[in-house]
């Protein structure tokens, strides 16, 4: 009976937004501006941040998963760190890091690049917010390789380059595409280091969450459907992993 209970309660939100609106009614109001451009911006930035998540976070999962030195466990820490900061308090602080009076604001800005209230910096708040469910997963993954098939490959002569992308890379390739889909859905519901670092102008920085909270009040359908958009890409993507692993 408890578990009925919680499994009635996970699932009733998620019912209640297709319940309120008919199939061709979401896809109508799919056609409207706010939600066409919300849903460009949010998939757009959400795509370079994973390109960042992943191009940058592999390879310091790896050396974490496979180095111990002094400092390690401080390391693992400020990975995981983001993931229990307040979403505002991360959107502050890059504001504060990044902003034009920032730690690294005046030095960008001297080189004529201006993050706050960009594009841009909607991508570099949802890098990072989501890269640590990568990278902590990405950690997972390559401790659990074997290493004896890396040390294998060395001894017939293979570098540490080639080791890394013909074996190790391949063996870990489950938790990393897992880390990837979960940092992917964690990005793309991004909303309050989003809001405080990038604002939300339409066209330009507002994503489907932000979209969501400005109409509100304004066309609760509107938010149905945007909704019902973040709810079916989470969906699918945790069904493509299900399947893919």
């Amino acid at each position: 009976a408890a578990s009925l209970v919680a499994l009635a309660f996970l699932l009733l939100p998620i019912v209640a937004i297709f319940a309120r609106t008919s199939p061709t009614h979401l896809v109508h109001q799919l056609s409207n501006p706010i939600v066409r451009d919300a849903f460009v911006v949010s998939v757009k930035t959400s795509v370079v941040a994973q390109l960042l998540i992943l191009a940058f976070g592999t390879p310091a999962a790896y050396l974490l998963a496979t180095r111990r030195f002094a400092g390690h466990a401080l390391a693992v820490t400020l990975v995981e760190l983001p993931l229990v900061l307040p979403p505002a308090v991360a959107g502050i602080g890059l504001l504060a890091a990044f902003g034009r009076f920032g730690l690294l604001g005046s030095s960008l800005h001297a080189l004529g690049v201006t993050l706050p209230f960009t594009q841009a910096a909607v991508t570099v708040a949802v890098a990072y917010v989501a890269s640590p469910l990568f990278i902590r997963q990405a950690i997972a993954a390559f401790e659990g390789t074997d290493p004896n098939l890396a040390a294998a490959s060395r001894t017939l002569g293979a570098g540490p380059v080639r080791t890394f992308f013909r074996v190790v890379l391949p063996l870990a390739r489950g938790g990393l595409i897992a880390g990837l889909a979960l940092s992917f859905a964690r990005g793309l519901g991004e909303f309050g280091a989003t809001i405080m670092f990038a604002g939300s102008l339409q066209r330009v920085t507002q994503t489907l969450p932000l979209a969501i909270y400005a109409e509100f009040d304004q066309n609760f359908a509107a938010t149905l459907a945007m909704s019902g958009v973040l709810v079916l890409v989470s969906a699918l993507l945790l069904l493509a992993l299900r399947v893919g692993l």
